[in-house]
């Protein structure tokens, strides 16, 4: 089942938005941490946002060649930045290691 906006606190709301505008953050990162997948984002982000800033975001996702695995860098081998410890509430910084 997927889970739908609903679900999710404004703040875990916020957080995935973030996520989304992040040139450097993908799609699997937001799978991993929310159970979302690229589907469930547009969907999101076209309920969030304003029609003209979806469109805008759209338009830099299609040009963004970090926000899907398939596209990145073969070095870049992780879906966290090293600064993301600092972010509140969030999952992943939690964790240990990379």
């Amino acid at each position: 089942m997927t889970p739908n906006n609903n679900d999710f606190s404004p703040i875990e709301l916020d957080r995935i938005i973030e996520m989304a505008w992040e040139d450097r953050t993908t799609f699997d990162a937001i799978k991993f941490q929310f159970n979302l997948t690229e589907s469930d984002v547009r969907k999101l982000m076209k309920k969030e946002l304003k029609f003209s800033s979806y469109k805008l975001w759209r338009k830099r996702v299609e040009n963004c060649s970090t926000k899907h695995r398939e596209k990145r860098l073969q070095t870049i081998d992780r879906f966290k930045s090293d600064q993301q410890r600092m972010i509140s509430n969030n999952k992943i910084s939690k964790r240990r290691g990379r």
